[in-house]
């Protein structure tokens, strides 16, 4: 016992406490998540209608609708009602005015405390099954990882992330789309009045940005939050590198192609699984068009100063899993 003693190294007990806790999560994560979703563990929906369970389509398969939304709910009862009453009648409108839009919500459930299932499901039941659907995870496990599984049950030819909050007008949707769209040459002509039966099999990604009203945050928030999020800001530089100056907005859109390759490959649960979205894009060469939203402060936030340390925490993850090659990215499923 003096003999290994001696020779290990004399570390601190919290730097050894950090370095067991990056390698224990480096390690976890070398399965992918979509491995084991792939091979027969497909969550089940709820009919209300029936109290039947089915199991979820897979975004593996054929596109169903033309647009999925995907919406990451925590403890939302008091605000996802009138996200969904916005978004729906705005969704309402646009498929009035144009038969070939379609389009699902889907509500992920992640371990809410509350009734935000409830309210959920009484959307499934007004609007139907095929409308709005509603995953449930069994206990949190971040952000990042519902939307993961919202993604990996999406119908849609095109997939929107959005915050339950509302924070993020609607409408501006059309925007990340008409940048999707226009990025696509060989579809001359296509615009979100005249859309076609089949958007091409193009990995595209289209990132909600607030990086335009940065100066009237600095002079709202408090000069501790400016300065972490300036610190956050530089990591985030380091690790995923310049292009994209906003990557926490939670209104991104995906064409079907990308979500699947980004999605099958993503690994972090919480905060920044954004930014690893914005790594994984870069190693796999998806172009990333960077749209000016807008966007409001909505009161509730659950980003706290302790988020902003596990932030850090994930990004040294990403470094560090990607970088010495412990996390593989995977071009196919079956790699």
């Amino acid at each position: 016992m003096a003999f290994l003693s001696a020779s290990l190294p004399d570390l601190p007990p919290l730097l050894l406490l950090f370095l067991f806790m990056v390698s224990f999560i480096l390690f976890r994560n070398l399965k992918l998540p979509v491995r084991n979703f792939n091979i027969g563990t497909l969550p089940l929906m709820e009919d209300p209608s029936s109290f039947e369970k089915v199991p979820f389509p897979s975004l593996f398969g054929p596109a169903g609708k033309y647009l999925s939304l995907v919406m990451p709910a925590y403890n939302e009862q008091d605000r996802i009602r009138s996200t969904l009453d916005e978004t729906l009648s705005y969704l309402q409108e646009r498929a009035k005015k144009n038969k070939s839009f379609t389009y699902e919500i889907i509500i992920v459930d992640d371990g809410s405390k509350d009734n935000t299932a409830k309210v959920g499901f009484e959307y499934v039941k007004k609007y139907t099954l095929d409308v709005v659907r509603v995953l449930k995870q069994v206990v949190n496990q971040g952000k990042g990882a519902a939307v993961r599984k919202g993604m990996l049950c999406s119908r849609g030819q095109l997939l929107l992330m959005l915050d339950s909050d509302g924070a993020t007008k609607i409408t501006d949707l059309e925007k990340l789309e008409s940048q999707i769209l226009q990025s696509m040459p060989e579809q001359q002509g296509i615009s979100t009045k005249s859309l076609p039966e089949q958007l091409p099999d193009k990995a595209v990604v289209a990132f909600g940005s607030r990086a335009h009203l940065e100066k009237q945050a600095l002079a709202t928030r408090k000069w501790y939050r400016n300065l972490l999020m300036k610190a956050f800001h530089l990591c985030v530089l380091l690790v995923a590198g310049p292009g994209v100056r906003d990557t926490q907005c939670g209104f991104k859109m995906f064409t079907r192609s990308a979500a699947q390759q980004l999605f099958a490959n993503l690994r972090l649960k919480r905060w920044c699984f954004d930014v690893e979205l914005v790594y994984l894009c870069k190693r796999l060469r998806i172009p990333v068009h960077e749209v000016a939203v807008t966007w409001a402060e909505i009161p509730g936030s659950k980003v706290h100063f302790f988020s902003f340390i596990h932030m850090l925490f994930e990004l040294i993850l990403v470094r560090l899993g990607y970088g010495f090659h412990i996390w593989k990215i995977h071009t196919s499923i079956q790699d």
